[in-house]
């Protein structure tokens, strides 16, 4: 992986992120997250076939990064629910479902300037870069139900009431099929103080075909759920096969599921284990090990995405890009400072005793890598205004 922070193939931009020193009850809260996703919506299958974690030694620290997995997960045919057939009289021309009517049918204001508060939740009005853009202007000719629009309307009111602070949301006025997200990696995992961006459309048969999501990558690969091509694998998409209430449910599914599966068990604090059959060596002297290796790529993978993100934020997001890495820099420079001197990756710092405690420390491949990349996340803080002096030593 190239440490000058230039990639031709980094258009887009994603990252990872979470509080550092967050208090006991945040991370209570967060757990009752995960809790409620298993009870009430069932456990989504997050597996799908990777090649194993490489490790690093001494000579191969230099392309550690740079290896890809050429492995696919195919969609799961059997597991897509049938769409019902619809009736000429419940039916509306799609060209004119995707733009959304007047500004007073949004649950949300449109005026920008209503709040210096960044919005979880709010319409904009453009939405060009958006990968899905061109596939559903290639459906003006389609046609789908008057309930489609009242479906989408019930998720956006879903999204305004219900979204944590670590998701945000943006849906666009003029095409209403689309949706924008930005998921804020949590504490001790590999993810934290990084952002994740995701573009979702609604197909024309929504609800009873799930949404399509695209991770923008920026091409790096730092989950084994989340393709460089951006490409997510996950059952409750219906990428990858799974049962009862781990697939998508026409009835009961929604998009803020969605979003927390995605937060809370793709991004989780051992991606290596999301991997299927390796929930098996948990525990075990092998898995744990190649855990710990997994987690050191990931985060360095997350630290790269962060400069991708300093310097090319996604559209209508940079204003949440530059103040979130304002209020987070210190930390993520603090982390790389206990990592590089063997704090076990994902150690939450300022609080309590951790699982982690009892891990060695990290490797020094690991160190090596990261070592090179501090100054460059020094760098790109500062060229945004963030008061880095405290690390300037270190940047030597």
């Amino acid at each position: 992986l190239d440490c000058n922070g230039n990639r031709d193939n980094c258009e887009k931009h994603p990252g990872a992120s979470s509080s550092s020193s967050l208090p006991q009850a945040a991370f209570e809260l967060f757990s009752s997250i995960k809790a409620s996703i298993f009870q009430t919506l069932g456990v989504t299958s997050l597996s799908r076939k990777f090649s194993s974690v490489p490790t690093f030694e001494e000579g191969n620290e230099s392309n550690f990064l740079g290896k890809k997995d050429m492995d696919t997960c195919g969609n799961d045919p059997e597991s897509r629910p049938v769409s019902t057939v619809q009736s000429s009289e419940d039916i509306t021309p799609y060209c004119e479902v995707i733009k959304t009517r007047e500004r007073n049918d949004f649950p949300v204001s449109l005026d920008n300037n209503s709040s210096d508060q960044l919005k979880q939740f709010d319409v904009i009005d453009n939405c060009s870069d958006h990968h899905f853009f061109d596939e559903g202007k290639g459906l003006s000719l389609s046609q789908v139900k008057k309930d489609w629009v009242k479906k989408v309307q019930q998720e956006w009111n879903i999204l305004e009431k219900n979204l944590p602070e670590t998701i945000y949301v943006r849906v666009f006025e003029e095409r209403m099929d689309l949706m924008r997200t930005a998921i804020v990696g949590a504490s001790g995992t590999p993810y934290h103080d990084g952002l994740f961006f995701f573009d979702i459309r609604f197909p024309p048969e929504y609800p009873s075909e799930p949404p399509m999501v695209h991770y923008n990558s920026g091409g790096l690969r730092l989950n084994p759920n989340l393709y460089e091509s951006g490409k997510v694998c996950l059952s409750l998409l219906n990428t990858w096969s799974g049962t009862a209430t781990e697939v998508w449910n026409p009835g009961a599914s929604t998009i803020l599921q969605v979003l927390l599966s995605l937060q809370a068990l793709v991004l989780n604090e051992k991606p290596y284990f999301n991997e299927a059959g390796y929930d098996q060596q948990k525990g075990r002297a092998e898995g744990e090990k190649n855990s710990v290796s997994y987690n050191e790529n990931a985060f360095l993978v997350t630290c790269k995405s962060i400069l991708y993100l300093l310097r090319k934020p996604p559209k209508h997001f940079e204003a949440l890009v530059e103040e979130h890495f304002r209020q987070r820099s210190k930390h993520i420079l603090m982390a790389c400072k206990a990592y590089l001197e063997g704090a076990p990756i994902g150690c939450a710092f300022g609080g309590g005793k951790t699982e982690h405690e009892n891990q060695k420390g990290t490797s020094a491949g690991f160190k090596i890598m990261l070592a090179k990349l501090f100054p460059k996340l020094v760098e790109a803080f500062s060229d945004k205004g963030i008061d880095c002096s405290q690390f300037a030593e270190m940047q030597k």
